[in-house]
Order: C-alpha cells, then structure tokens, then sequence
C-alpha cells in the first residue's frame, strides 16, 4: 500500500537514484523496526541537525547522547529543500567515522506508525540517506535509534568542499524552505542552546562573513 502522501515522493522522483524507491525503503526499515524491537516497543529517533530544533513529531521524552562511528557533516546536495538544480544548497548527514552529539527522542509505540510516516515524508523523499539504528545512551540505559545516515558513495555527498565554495552556497544556495545559511545557523545555535560545541561547524559559519574573492 502506498503511502497517502505520496506526492511528496512524486516531487523528488528525478533526483531518486535507480533502485532507492522511498517507500520500499520505509517498508523495510519497519520491519526491522518490529524485528528489533518487538511490535509493543516504543520507537527511539536521533536528531543530529534540524531535528534537533524541529522535530515535527510528538514524542514522549528526549535526551542529549552522542553516537559513535559516526559524524555531522554539511556534506549533501540540496537541489530542492535548500537550493535548486542551478544553484545547489547543503545539508547534513551523518558520515561514517569519529561521533556525533544530538538528541534521542522517544515516541511511544502506539504513534511510531505515524511517525515512520512523517519521517519519511520529511527526511527521504528521494530516498537519498540509509537509515540505520545506532546505539546510544540514554538515562533507561543503552538504546538503538533510527538515524538517518549517508554513504560516501551517494551522488548527493559533495566530498571535500574548498572554502570559497562554502562561502558562494551560503551566500546563494536557497530553496523551498530557506537558505542553506539559514540551516546551518538554526542548527549550530540549537546545539549550543543544549551545550554541543560543533567546532567544525562554527568554522564553516565564520566563512558566511568573510568576503568572497573578486572574480
């Protein structure tokens, strides 16, 4: 059965890579969901960027924990969220290698159908990141929670990006909800307002108020 939003889908089909339909991906992940956890468990979800300070979903309890094996990067393509086919944007994934601070929400088990769905409508319309359930700490004790991650190999991971090119996407990367700017600047002050120091970022950001080289 499809899912009843699927016009969202529908508005990122060209930007899906062969083989990554979304709604055969949500399919899998719930079943994983269940497998794991057992169909009365509640559902754990980590937020390493924007759903830090919009989650966009009712959840019961949350707590600041960190992941291991895994980073917070500015390092995917936005074509449509923030920027455009001409002048792509950035957003953040997880990248494998070193950890990540953010937040554990916990959703009770009778409205995890309905979060899986707004995720999904959310976080991969074009089924661009791999979900996965990683493990952190929480005051219950150690849980997994699905994380929304991204392989290097994806088209939509930029690879090293040259500081004059961070400076050009934030000065005009935009799309239908902001700047990539904007973003990044939400999402650093919401990780200092819970005491994350994201030093990488802060970086990336000093580069926004640097003049960019005349042609």
């Amino acid at each position: 059965m499809r899912h009843p939003d699927s016009k969202v889908y529908a508005a990122y089909e060209h930007l899906r890579p062969p083989g990554r339909d979304p709604l055969q991906m949500l399919a899998r992940a719930r079943a994983d969901w269940q497998r794991r956890a057992g169909p009365r468990a509640d559902l754990w979800v980590f937020g390493y960027a924007s759903l830090i300070w919009r989650p966009d979903f009712d959840y019961s309890e949350r707590h600041a924990t960190r992941v291991h094996g895994w980073h917070r990067a500015l390092a995917m393509w936005s074509r449509v969220n923030r920027g455009t086919p001409e002048q792509p944007g950035l957003v953040f994934a997880l990248l494998l290698g070193g950890s990540c601070q953010g937040m554990a929400y916990r959703v009770p088990s009778r409205d995890a159908e309905a979060v899986f769905d707004t995720l999904w409508a959310r976080e991969m319309p074009s089924g661009v990141y791999d979900a996965r359930w990683l493990p952190c700490a929480t005051p219950h004790g150690p849980i997994e929670a699905l994380a929304f991650t991204l392989s290097r190999r994806s088209p939509s991971f930029t690879g090293a990006l040259a500081p004059e090119q961070y400076r050009h996407i934030f000065r005009h990367a935009s799309g239908r909800y902001g700047s990539t700017l904007d973003y990044a600047r939400q999402t650093h002050d919401s990780l200092r307002a819970h005491g994350v120091s994201d030093r990488r970022l802060a970086a990336l950001l000093a580069l926004a108020d640097e003049q960019e080289p005349a042609a």
